[in-house]
């Protein structure tokens, strides 16, 4: 479909004139008459039944004109479209699986709110090839910078219904008689057992998990007991979280990015939003 056709048909549906139309559209009539005619034969039929003092509209006319007039306003925003993706900065931002789903939330809001250009891409933490992540400060690089975001304490976590769950806080010695969850290389779970093991107590080990959600799901089942974060514990209406009379046991969290992109273009509303996260 010509779209210059279209643009004389709307002409001439709305000046109800050749002559009016033709220098709306800056064409001769016997241009724009061409045009015209042209249109018919492309949609077989007649659109206007021309006489001396104008022309009169046909019923299919009628029916063309809301159509013509939606593919010419979808046409004159094609550019504007792309002129638009292209200028957005596109950042592919992986992030710590476990993480509090509230905070997380949060400060990708704040940081499409600090550039509404902003295209973010979600990536999983270990997959290659990302422009930034939100992490834990252990998994920092040696050529890597990291800004604080917040800090999810641990809590010991029991059944609603467990022996535990009543208690305004728990010593270290009253761990000893209940299985325990380990999630694989957590520092606050080999702190715990080192405390353990110090006071002279044995663990009993009746699970292991990769992640802390699923941690949280053995200890929502029943298996046992466990620390957790507290963005863990987000949503859970399974479980207590019970003080321990213990250090205090936490991880930090923030964004992580290589140092010689500091500077970046794309990079720089994620920095401000973590600078000014709270």
């Amino acid at each position: 479909m010509d779209l210059r056709r279209l643009r004389c048909f709307v002409a001439v549906f709305e000046e109800r004139n050749m002559t009016a139309a033709a220098e709306r559209c800056f064409i001769t009539q016997p241009s724009l008459s061409t045009a015209i005619k042209q249109l018919e034969a492309e949609l077989g039929l007649a659109l206007f039944v021309r006489h001396k003092r104008g022309v009169d509209l046909t019923d299919s006319a009628h029916q063309l004109y809301p159509l013509a007039r939606q593919l010419l306003a979808q046409a004159e925003q094609l550019p504007a479209l792309f002129h638009a993706r292209q200028r957005r900065l596109k950042v592919k931002l992986a992030n710590f699986h476990d993480l509090s789903p509230v905070r997380l939330a949060r400060f990708l809001g704040q940081c499409q709110q600090q550039e509404p250009r902003l295209e973010l891409d979600l990536w999983d933490h270990d997959q290659p090839g990302w422009d930034a992540r939100v992490t834990l400060d252990v998994f920092k690089g040696e050529q890597e910078l990291f800004l604080p975001l917040w800090e999810e304490d641990y809590r010991l976590c029991v059944p609603e219904d467990h022996p535990l769950a009543d208690k305004d806080s728990v010593g270290i010695a009253e761990l000893n008689d209940f299985p325990f969850i380990e999630c694989a290389a957590c520092e606050a779970h080999q702190q715990t057992l080192s405390l353990l093991a110090s006071a002279g107590f044995s663990v009993d080990l009746v699970a292991k998990a990769a992640h802390k959600t699923q941690v949280r799901h053995l200890v929502e089942a029943g298996v046992g007991i466990s620390f957790l974060p507290s963005g863990v514990l987000e949503g859970s209406r399974r479980l207590t979280a019970v003080p321990l009379e213990a250090p205090r046991m936490f991880r930090r969290i923030g964004l992580c990015f290589a140092a010689d992109e500091a500077n970046s273009d794309a990079l720089r509303p994620l920095l401000a939003a973590a600078k000014a996260f709270a």
